[in-house]
């Protein structure tokens, strides 16, 4: 047995919001690439604070999204430097990266008419922090270098706190049984889109 696949094993606990966990070939993947992983990374806590900016926008006298939010984007920067540092020091360039089709894919999925849009944006935001969390606790877990391990299990209890935060504004609208029928849906779209391992390593191929 490899030491991946024994490291599956012991795999951490299922994230309940997925409706499947992250397969061993992505993890096999990202191990084999980790300095693509981390540009990636880079790539996803910006557009994560760029997420939230949006929604800010888009609805904005809504002051109790606001208040929550604000702070979200704030967090996704500094976690954005941190990982730009980590780039920097390691002589790695930050560049662009050709997407997978899992954000695309889950964008398609979140209706256009309100209140609906409001309530899969934000099912949609965190089923992505959701999968974040569990992929960096596979990577605290098994990346090579203690580097790597400590900056996945700092990011964490954050990243479980994002996909906290979008379900808590989910709650304060809308009725528990709508919220979990909509997001089951949700998940098992996110789930497919993961079926298919993407051709490079990514956060979320």
């Amino acid at each position: 047995m490899t030491g991946t696949s024994q490291a599956m094993t012991s795999r951490p606990a299922r994230v309940k919001w997925l409706a499947a966990p992250s397969s061993e070939a992505w993890l096999q993947q990202a191990m084999a690439d980790l300095d693509l992983v981390l540009i990636d990374h880079a790539h996803c806590e910006r557009k994560a604070a760029g997420v939230a900016l949006q929604l800010m926008f888009r609805y904005p006298s809504d002051t109790a999204l606001a208040a929550a939010l604000s702070p979200l984007a704030q967090e996704e920067l500094q976690h954005f430097d941190r990982v730009l540092a980590l780039l920097l020091q390691r002589g790695i360039p930050l560049r662009p990266l050709a997407a997978p089709p899992y954000g695309a894919g889950l964008s398609k999925e979140i209706r256009r008419q309100e209140p609906d849009r409001m309530l899969d944006s934000f099912l949609v935001a965190g089923l992505i922090e959701a999968r974040s969390h569990e992929r960096m606790a596979l990577l605290a877990q098994h990346a090579p270098d203690r580097q790597l391990r400590e900056l996945y299990g700092d990011l964490l209890a954050s990243e479980a706190r994002h996909f906290g935060l979008y379900w808590m504004l989910c709650e304060q609208r809308w009725p528990r049984p709508q919220l979990i029928a909509r997001l089951e849906q949700l998940a098992a779209v996110e789930a497919n889109l993961l079926a298919r391992l993407h051709s490079e390593a990514r956060m979320h191929s």
